[in-house]
């Protein structure tokens, strides 16, 4: 009976284990049956799709370049030059790495037993060298190796080398990196209507088909150029003479921005320390920085021309008034004095053609003091002092300039002759170019605009009356021609105003023993055309005076300026 049972147990399991095989057989046959469907359709119904598929694998576009960079009369400043990195594909070797290194090595100008150690390495691409010439790499293409594939790239070049350096700026293809119009012209100089696309194998060839344009498969789509204002020899000459008064003084920094007052268009941006472009690797960040748009100063005495000028337009002063200078005056804790006190200890009386020849401090002192605080201040904001200029280069500072509510006495005085307030390079130069051009300050910029474009990107603010303007102009022109300024010139009219400031120390508490030393000015006075900014930074030996130092930069530069651009003379 027990036998019996274990039986018929046993012969139950076995039903039951062929009805599961059964199962698993048939699951497994409607598998195979859904994967031939599969591949049927995707093979036979569906190519499209996949064929589309891999043309996108295969798919390349044409070698995109930067737009060039020209000055103002076609001179090319920057562009990008193609060149070829060379490779050894181990996997695809015909030749032993002795012979290849044999043939390559003239070509390459590599030494053969350096070349034969590079192939001889385990690795499937070895870097054979590279930003070679097209030269070079069309010899090696003529030799047919198929083991050596060429990499073709593109190297941005500066052919003026530092000419500009910090308009220019740099662009760093390998990491997308740019300064200055390389960086605000960026959306223009890599800007592309249409890229045209072919198929390429994974070796790089191009597949050639009959759609395949041969011209746009190995010509590079280039971006769009861009005109800038700067006049290459303006800027040449403005660089030389800088340089020369760095080395004469050995100072640590300088400046000089030449621009017309008019269109708000920069001739030249000359800023030291300099630097190559074309090796911006090897400079340092203090090199590259544009500390004329980043760094702020005391501007001194320059800053007297806009001090008279918003006491002028505010109806405080006029052409005649008469302001008593006492030589020093008292204002808080402070005493503020003449730099010529010891020789001219109480001037008396004196105009504002005397305030300016001979930069008194108490009469600018004075004039601040006849205009509110929230007057003055809203006269300097009119100004551009406070904002940024607008300037097309990056990295643009607003300067300092406080709220009129939390001025002192001692800050209202010290406005006056440019001490309560810190500004940058630009900014000044954009201040004083409104004296120039009736009174109306235009965005200055680097870059040459069409009119839409201007009409966008270029501002015209009218900070004072015309009247008031040539009444400033006319004070500061008499004051060259009737003192002993070295840059008077005897065909040429300018009105200018030198400055000298002490430099603040970086921590902002406190002054150093160095001298910022300035000039500005604009000529010819009676329709000007260019209006010259300079600047040096930490001048040493002798008198150290803006001058001494930057005054006789104008001069030269003025001068050379005034025969480059033909400007007509306004003195007969």
């Amino acid at each position: 009976m027990g036998r019996m049972l274990r039986d018929n147990n046993k012969s139950a399991r076995n039903i039951m284990f062929q009805k599961r095989l059964t199962i698993f057989q048939g699951l497994f046959l409607l598998a195979i049956v859904g994967f031939i469907i599969y591949l049927f359709c995707i093979q036979i119904l569906d190519t499209r799709h996949f064929r589309v598929k891999a043309k996108n694998q295969r798919r390349a576009s044409a070698f995109v370049m930067r737009g060039d960079i020209y000055d103002r009369n076609g001179i090319k400043l920057a562009t990008d030059t193609v060149y070829y990195d060379i490779f050894a594909r181990r996997a695809d070797y015909v030749h032993e790495p002795e012979e290849l290194a044999r043939i390559l090595a003239p070509i390459l100008k590599i030494s053969q037993y350096d070349l034969t150690e590079k192939l001889r390495k385990n690795t499937s691409i070895v870097a054979l060298k590279k930003n070679v010439d097209r030269h070079t790499k069309d010899e090696i293409a003529k030799l047919n190796l198929r083991e050596i594939p060429m990499d073709k790239k593109s190297i941005r070049t500066y052919p003026q080398g530092t000419l500009a350096a910090h308009v220019l700026g740099y662009y760093n293809f390998d990491a997308d990196v740019a300064s200055g119009v390389e960086s605000t012209a960026a959306d223009k100089l890599e800007s592309v209507e249409k890229t045209a696309t072919f198929e390429m194998t994974p070796k790089g060839k191009v597949i050639y088909n009959i759609t395949t344009d041969p011209v746009a498969a190995t010509k590079p789509v280039k971006g769009k150029d861009v005109t800038l204002t700067i006049d290459a020899a303006v800027q040449h000459v403005c660089e030389k003479e800088l340089m020369k008064a760095i080395q004469k003084f050995n100072a640590q920094r300088g400046a000089v921005i030449v621009m017309n007052p008019r269109n708000g268009e920069i001739l030249a941006y000359a800023v030291y320390p300099y630097f190559d472009p074309n090796n911006f690797k090897h400079a340092t960040s203090y090199q590259i920085k544009n500390w004329t748009l980043t760094d702020v100063f005391p501007p001194g005495s320059t800053f007297k021309t806009i001090t008279v000028a918003s006491a002028i337009e505010l109806g405080k002063i006029n052409r005649y008034s008469k302001i008593n200078d006492t030589g020093k005056i008292k204002v808080g804790w402070w005493t503020i004095k003449n730099y010529d006190y010891a020789r001219h200890p109480n001037p008396g009386m004196i105009d504002l053609v005397y305030l300016f020849e001979h930069s008194s401090n108490v009469a600018s002192v004075l004039v601040a003091q006849m205009m509110g605080r929230q007057e003055y201040y809203d006269m300097l904001k009119k100004f551009g002092f406070g904002n940024k200029t607008g300037i097309d280069l990056p990295a643009e500072s607003v300067g300092l300039l406080k709220s009129p509510n939390k001025w002192d006495a001692s800050d209202h005085a010290t406005m006056g002759y440019g001490y309560g307030s810190s500004v940058t390079a630009i900014q000044m130069v954009s201040a004083v170019s409104a004296l120039a051009n009736d009174g109306v300050r235009v965005t200055p910029h680097v870059i040459k605009y069409t009119p839409e474009e201007e009409a966008e990107k270029v501002q015209r603010i009218q900070v004072m009356t015309p009247e008031h303007a040539r009444v400033v102009t006319e004070l500061l022109t008499e004051s060259i021609n009737r003192g002993k300024s070295p840059i008077k010139n005897p065909s040429y009219n300018i009105a200018a105003k030198t400055g000298t400031s002490i430099k603040p120390k970086e921590n902002g508490s406190g002054y150093t023993n160095k001298l910022y030393t300035s000039i500005v000015g604009y000529m010819p006075a009676t329709d000007p055309q260019v209006l010259i900014y300079v600047i040096v930074d930490s001048a040493q030996g002798g008198e150290i005076w803006g001058n001494t130092v930057a005054a006789p930069i104008f001069k030269e530069i003025s001068t050379q300026i005034a025969r480059i651009l033909n400007l007509q003379p306004d003195k007969f």
